[in-house]
């Protein structure tokens, strides 16, 4: 997800998909006067880039040394013990990078998520905020968001950073997260995150969750993109899942199991009946083959992502929302 936010993932992948896991020269974009200027322009420096922030040094992460320094979007420690195989790894999430200014001068800052596995189940994903320091990026800020925390969606409104999570309640296994949260912050002059009061109370984590939103298949499988074309689509309503399998219409009842995003859907998928050239019917194929395996729901990065489990193996359908 690489977006620009004018006024408003391979990710590490635990069990049933537990979680979401780059300096640079700075380019010139236009020249502006911010508000209250009343003369002179200023210069305005583009915004921090994804390739910038795959080689940026980060700090400030949790079971991590003080600062790390990315290459390629990846880090690897030394063995926490001499010969064994468990070692620090710290993961740029991929693909993902949400700009807008969250300090009122005239260089957007932008939002990366980064995660650190230290060996065991747990995976801790973060929130670094990214700005232009002289001739390179800065990690200003970094924020906990929580062990194996899934990202719904992160925003920048009014200066506010908004992050909607799914995490662990008070009552859910460590497997399963199922409580429904928006976190916020802004970033104070000594750029610091001020975290802001409740934004909205806890909820629980159900298929409403996908909201009133067409989904777009991006992936057959954590790094496996899907084609553009045809389009595949998703939409939750009235307890079925919708939308095109590339040439046809399908739709399958579905409904909640006893855990947190889990799902049941109907033996059978109904479709429309019309013929589609080849491309377009090898696309649809797979793709109800996969949906009729789909067990899960969570999010991965912003992006819907549907767990499946066939013949033994498991794979990630992953959507992105239509804007």
């Amino acid at each position: 997800m690489k977006r620009n936010l004018g006024a408003p993932a391979s990710a590490l992948l635990a069990g049933l998909l537990l979680s979401v896991g780059w300096g640079g020269c700075a380019s010139r974009s236009a020249t502006s006067v911010p508000p209250g200027a009343t003369g002179a322009a200023v210069e305005v420096m583009a915004a921090p880039t994804l390739e910038e922030a795959r080689k940026a040094t980060y700090r400030g992460l949790t079971e991590a040394p003080a600062s790390v320094t990315l290459v390629d979007g990846t880090w690897t420690g030394a063995p926490f013990v001499d010969g064994g195989a468990a070692r620090p790894e710290v993961g740029l999430v991929p693909d993902f990078l949400v700009t807008g200014n969250l300090d009122g001068d005239a260089t957007p800052e932008a939002l990366a998520l980064v995660t650190v596995r230290s060996g065991g189940s747990g995976e801790w994903v973060h929130l670094a905020v990214l700005d232009r320091r002289g001739s390179g990026l800065d990690n200003v800020a970094t924020q906990l968001l929580g062990d194996r925390v899934q990202v719904r969606d992160v925003r920048v409104e009014d200066g506010r950073i908004l992050v909607d999570v799914v995490q662990h309640g008070p009552s859910d296994a460590q497997c399963c997260p199922g409580e429904l949260r928006t976190l916020g912050w802004r970033l104070d002059a000594s750029g610091r995150l001020v975290p802001l009061a409740e934004v909205t109370q806890p909820g629980r984590l159900t298929l409403d969750a996908l909201g009133d939103t067409v989904w777009v298949l991006r992936a057959w499988d954590v790094g496996v993109p899907a084609p553009a074309e045809p389009e595949v689509t998703l939409q939750f309503e009235e307890g079925r899942f919708a939308g095109s399998a590339g040439c046809n219409r399908y739709v399958v009842g579905v409904r909640p199991g006893a855990a947190p995003g889990e799902l049941h859907l109907q033996p059978e998928v109904a479709t429309t009946r019309m013929i589609c050239p080849g491309p377009a019917q090898e696309v649809e194929d797979r793709f109800l083959r996969q949906l009729a395996g789909v067990r899960r729901f969570g999010f991965l990065a912003g992006q819907l992502a549907l767990t499946v489990e066939q013949n033994g193996r498991s794979s990630t359908l992953l959507f992105e929302r239509r804007r």
